[in-house]
């Protein structure tokens, strides 16, 4: 349970680096309001659950195609994992009030969503790896 928790902050953190860095990544976030900061985790969690279920299964059916070209289908992987996500926020707009898309998607897909999904992935894994190697004492302790 503690891992997912760790899981959904440090994702949380990443998504709104990238949100700072990335020109097309939006992300409605105001750090006064409480909801904010539960519409926040709410999106990481969700992407979360795309990274830990779906990614993987992706990776395996794309690993010839990674060895074809030496591992930077992973960039595309990455990139397609925040643009399901955008998706999946976008379903549940009408429920909860949640302001996030990728390059203008959804509603519009083109190539600003793919090549702003693409950087913001790599901005998001650079920080992801950061944190993740910054907790890494937390699993020698027993965290």
């Amino acid at each position: 349970m503690i891992d997912l928790i760790v899981k959904v902050a440090v994702n949380a953190a990443a998504l709104l680096v990238a949100a700072n860095f990335v020109p097309e990544f939006v992300l409605k976030f105001d750090r006064g309001k409480p909801e904010d900061w539960a519409q926040v985790a709410v999106i990481a969690f969700v992407f979360a659950i795309v990274n830990s279920y779906i990614k993987p299964i992706v990776k395996t059916l794309a690993l010839p195609i990674g060895f074809l070209t030496m591992g930077l289908v992973a960039f595309v992987i990455n990139a397609a994992m925040l643009l399901g996500t955008a998706a999946i926020i976008n379903q549940a707009k009408s429920s909860l009030d949640i302001v996030f898309n990728v390059g203008g998607f959804p509603p519009t897909w083109g190539y600003e969503a793919i090549g702003c999904a693409v950087i913001a992935s790599i901005v998001i894994s650079i920080v992801s790896t950061v944190l993740e190697l910054v907790l890494v004492p937390r699993k020698l302790v027993g965290f």
